[in-house]
């Protein structure tokens, strides 16, 4: 595109966010069009929330459901909360009680939990949510700006709550809080106004608007009405609610106008923190008839600033004299700017703390009924952040740490998933010389390093027999943990009900250890490959445990537990690296996935009683022959004697009814919908078919290759049946995994050593 092209599109961004200013009447009739946009603040927040969607995940081994809006889709994902869904869609219950005023409304929601835990994000996520929600046409937000020129015969008095008067548009002015445009109306009016609007809302929660003009607008308002009564105007509200003088204008909500963050930094006194400050000069130049007149006042305030929606203290704990000042805030909905001067305010309060507030909380806590803060804690609706539990989300979180990713995993099996958590990755890294060259984590390295932050979270006391960490963290990834032919779901095993993701190894720890092995060199080396800019996965692994006694934020009985759960995710990043080997070492000998889904079909068609379509279209039974040939020749069930021509004996019946009909039924009532079809199976949700695509192990390789010597696998003589194999395995392991030569050299160099010493 050109320069002017990019102008153009510029233009056009602006012209559809922002409208001209209406009439109040005109303002009326479009929210009638469109309530969301005069719901209060709970509610406009839950309808923010609510328009982005849902989509179903797994966490903790169970299907929920999640809101989208908290992956942060208007940002690409930047500021997404991986994980604690639990939490969010109860963070989103409360607010729906909230919002329809359920007994809840006189509660202030605070998110606790360590660090790196998403509570960050989540605050950037409602920013960036709120702001292009307010920019679309079902979200559009409102308020009222002022002009008192030309009222009455008298000098209309400065108005002004900055350094001095504005000179835009000639002598317009915004409320500066954001004031909601039906507030202008008298409260009876106003009553009835809402009353007939939430008659044709088609929304079980009504909106509900309790506030009145600000202090600055109530200012301008008086001085209208005082200028027409004295002119002996009869229709007052209507002069005052001209478009002369009053003005219903959009306005884009981001921090400073309709949300107010209050920052660890931020000081003042409480009052300043909380609503603002009077600006002594301009009280030298304004007085409302010998008061303080509240076009002097400053409305930075964290409150002044979210009116209208949406109110954050940040690291609550460093706010703390703040919190019982903010108690009768909610239910009664005003502060004060001065002692004569109040202001209402709708605003949805949000406190976001580690740990360290509530002992902050709990100090009194001994004195029971006598606790000074127990009146505080009580209204304070506690939601607790923790690390992530599932494998996948913490690989999804090592990977953004590292690198700009925000592209949030959303996959259609878990395959696909696995698929992303085993991925390399490379990164740029600068030498202390300047010049810059490329690191590779091979594959499985990202996977390690989440799987074992994941197993030092997980309550280890609560395992069922024959379980490790390890099973217990797959059954929380995917939902199910295979089991030879079977597949045993989270529902099947118990678990208890630990407290599980409160402590443990925090992303930021696994993120720096990665970091600086980028910048370290490894002692590799090959004549035809940069092996040395590899880093493996027992590298990670290592470096995590190793540098454990470095760590400052681990006790010392947390470092010997940690180290102690390091074996068992060896073993198992070490399996799935054999599985690589074994598999690309197979590779000519797996069985497509056409032939096994085409078995899948007949199956469904015999058991059933149904036909199949051939290539010609037409309708025929399903092939005896078939499922024979492939019952003994790619599944290793049955041989000849386990049938009768074609025909199946008892045995091979039951096969196919437990073993495949019962997993495509268990399918299907898990994805149910209106038009189940056999084809829309994917055959690794069948435990016995998944086996057959690549499953092979030491025994079939040696079988297939009598000369294979591992032995020499590190440096296979030439025109050797070691080499060619060694040579093809390499390739197949590039072309399946997304290895790199040299990483692929490393792994089943690895791999190849491990097995030699009992391939004979």
């Amino acid at each position: 595109m050109t320069a002017e092209d990019y102008v153009a599109r510029a233009d056009d961004a602006l012209r559809e966010t922002y409208e001209p200013p209406m009439g109040i009447e005109a303002y009326v009739e479009e929210i009638f069009e469109n309530p969301t946009s005069a719901a209060h603040a709970s509610k406009y927040l839950l309808s923010a929330i609510e328009a982005a969607g849902t989509r179903t995940v797994v966490e903790e081994g169970e299907r929920k459901q999640r809101y989208r809006f908290f992956d942060d889709p208007h940002n690409d994902g930047e500021h997404a909360i991986l994980g604690n869904t639990e939490v969010l869609n109860a963070f989103v219950n409360d607010l729906r009680s909230i919002a329809a005023r359920r007994g809840k409304e006189e509660k202030i929601l605070w998110l606790d939990g360590p660090t790196a835990t998403g509570k960050s994000e989540l605050k950037r996520c409602l920013i960036n949510g709120l702001r292009e929600y307010s920019k679309t046409d079902a979200g559009r937000r409102y308020t009222v700006e002022w002009n008192v020129a030309g009222a009455g015969d008298d000098a209309s008095p400065g108005m002004t709550y900055g350094d001095g008067a504005r000179i835009d548009e000639d002598d317009w002015y915004p409320s500066p809080v954001q004031s909601h445009p039906l507030s202008v109306f008298p409260g009876t009016v106003r009553e009835e106004l809402l009353a007939d609007l939430n008659a044709e809302l088609d929304d079980h929660i009504p909106i509900h608007l309790d506030a009145g003009l600000d202090p600055f607008s109530r200012e301008a308002y008086d001085h209208l009405e005082e200028q027409y009564r004295r002119e002996g105007v009869e229709e007052l509200f209507s002069a005052v609610a001209d478009e002369r003088h009053l003005r219903v204008k959009n306005f884009i909500v981001d921090v400073g106008q309709g949300i107010g963050v209050l920052h660890s930094e931020d000081d003042g006194s409480p009052k300043e923190r909380l609503v603002g400050s009077w600006m002594a000069g301009m009280l030298q130049q304004l007085d409302s008839r010998g008061r303080k007149n509240p076009q002097a006042f400053s409305y930075d305030g964290v409150l002044s600033q979210g009116n209208g929606l949406l109110t954050v203290v940040e690291d609550a704990a460093q706010h703390a004299d703040l919190l019982q000042k903010l108690l009768n805030v909610p239910d009664e909905g005003a502060v004060k700017l001065d002692k004569g001067i109040g202001m209402d305010i709708d605003t949805q309060m949000i406190i976001i703390s580690n740990p360290d507030l509530e002992a902050q909380l709990n100090q009194h806590a001994e004195r029971e009924g006598s606790d000074p803060l127990k009146a505080l804690k009580r209204r304070l609706d506690k939601h607790e952040f923790t690390y992530l539990t599932n494998l996948s989300l913490e690989a999804e979180l090592v990977r953004r740490e590292l690198t700009n990713e925000t592209e949030i995993w959303e996959t259609e099996s878990y395959e696909e998933l696995a698929e992303k958590i085993r991925e390399p990755l490379v990164i740029s890294v600068r030498r202390s010389d300047g010049t810059v060259r490329d690191r590779e984590l091979a594959p499985h390295a990202v996977e390690a390093a989440a799987l074992y932050a994941v197993g030092t979270r997980l309550d280890a006391e609560t395992l069922p027999p024959g379980l490790d960490l390890v099973d217990k963290a797959l059954v929380y990834d995917r939902g199910y943990l295979q089991d030879g032919d079977e597949r045993r779901y989270k529902d099947e095993f118990d678990f208890g009900d630990p407290a599980e993701g409160d402590g443990g190894i925090p992303v930021t720890y696994t993120r720096d250890v990665i970091a600086d092995l980028l910048h370290e060199e490894t002692d590799r080396h090959h004549a035809d490959l940069d092996v040395g800019n590899v880093i493996m996965p027992r590298d990670v692994l290592n470096a995590m445990a190793e540098r454990l006694d470095d760590a400052p934020v681990f006790s010392p009985n947390e470092r010997t537990e940690y180290e102690n759960r390091l074996v068992p995710i060896k073993n198992y990043v070490f399996g799935q690296q054999e599985s690589d080997v074994i598999d690309a070492v197979m590779r000519d000998k797996r069985v497509d996935e056409e032939t096994v889904e085409e078995y899948i079909e007949h199956v469904y068609a015999w058991v059933e009683g149904q036909t199949i379509e051939n290539d010609r279209g037409e309708a025929v039974e399903p092939d005896p022959l078939k499922m024979k040939v492939f019952e003994i020749e790619h599944l290793g069930r049955f041989d000849e004697s386990d049938y009768e021509g074609t025909d199946p004996t008892e045995g091979v019946e039951a096969f196919r009814g437990e073993k495949v009909i019962t997993a495509l039924n268990r399918h299907a009532w898990r994805n149910r919908d209106e038009d189940f079809r056999v084809s829309d199976v994917d055959p690794r949700e069948i435990p016995v078919i998944e086996t057959v695509l690549g499953s092979h192990d030491w025994d079939d390789v040696r079988r297939t290759y009598e000369d294979l010597d591992p032995t020499q696998w590190a440096d296979p003589p030439s025109g050797t049946e070691t080499e060619s194999v060694k040579r093809r395995t390499i390739e197949n392991m590039r072309e399946l995994f997304g290895y790199s030569a040299a990483s692929a050299e490393l792994t089943s160099r690895h791999v190849m050593s491990q097995v030699s010493y009992r391939w004979d």
